[in-house]
């Protein structure tokens, strides 16, 4: 059988409706993904190689139009961009979702939270742990992937858009990769894996540390499968009911820092982030 590797690769950023898409893309005809997404090839795992690269998608058949890759990670891999050009076909497109920087910090914050890595409040966590912030250094970690792509082969999509009108938002998606439109079903239009905390937080944090185990030992499908069984998740899990409070002086912080990323993401993208996300100026 034909070698086929991906060409259409999801970027990041996370806390940006990463797992809804790739939910979706899988359940398409026309679309062959790997079971689990986060296969973290072209920042941790570059080191295995193409050949291992390509195995993940051998059951990519003739009627695959997109062979495609699901990774929150390689938008802010210094490394990523550059080794995507130099293995993917020359037609390769890529996409990311951007989210307005204080919502995607404070999600990503619930989630330390879920897992119990952190137990300080957001302002502690965005004042010690740079990425929450670096990971939303949209104009920066974007500019690294206008010096080996085209502008055209870059989707750069709202998940303002996701969350107003999920249809609408892969509609565009599947319209740009080519595709025959799809019908999304109930369970597709609900949002994905909703913020939550751990039934037991010990118990999170093992399973976390095993799936960990279980991608450094090349068994990402185990996951994919764990993932998305909603008894595991109901298991693990409960909906987040009384969230830490996201004071005013925090969205400040956030803004203040990166208004100057989003401005130059702005011009770049012909986008109304700003404006769109309610900070002034």
């Amino acid at each position: 059988m034909r070698e086929r590797l991906p060409n259409f690769v999801y970027i990041g950023p996370s806390k940006a409706g990463s797992t809804w898409l790739h939910e979706v893309l899988i359940r398409h005809p026309q679309v062959c993904m790997t079971e689990a997404k986060d296969l973290y090839f072209f920042d941790r795992y570059f080191d295995r190689g193409r050949d291992w690269y390509a195995d993940c998608f051998r059951h990519a058949g003739p009627d695959h139009k997109i062979v495609g890759e699901v990774c929150q990670e390689y938008l802010s891999c210094a490394e990523a961009p550059g080794r995507m050009r130099q293995l993917l076909p020359p037609d390769v497109k890529v996409m990311v979702t951007l989210r307005d920087p204080v919502d995607r910090a404070y999600s990503g914050y619930l989630y330390m939270r879920k897992h119990g890595v952190f137990d300080g409040t957001f302002r502690e966590a965005l004042e010690t742990r740079p990425g929450m912030l670096d990971h939303a250094r949209y104009a920066t970690l974007l500019s690294r992937y206008l010096e080996h792509f085209n502008r055209s082969d870059i989707h750069c999509a709202v998940f303002d858009d996701l969350v107003e009108d999920p249809r609408a938002f892969i509609d565009v998606v599947i319209d740009w990769l080519g595709l025959e439109p799809m019908e999304l079903d109930e369970s597709l239009l609900a949002a994905r894996l909703p913020a939550s905390e751990a039934r037991s937080v010990p118990v999170a944090r093992m399973v976390k540390q095993g799936a960990n185990w279980a991608r450094r030992h090349n068994a990402t499908t185990l996951i994919g499968h764990v993932k998305r069984s909603s008894l595991v998740q109901k298991s693990l899990y409960k909906t987040l009911e009384d969230r830490p409070p996201l004071r005013d002086e925090d969205v400040e912080f956030v803004r203040v820092r990166m208004r100057d990323e989003i401005a130059r993401v702005e011009e770049m993208f012909d986008l109304e982030l700003r404006r769109r996300w309610g900070w002034a100026g």
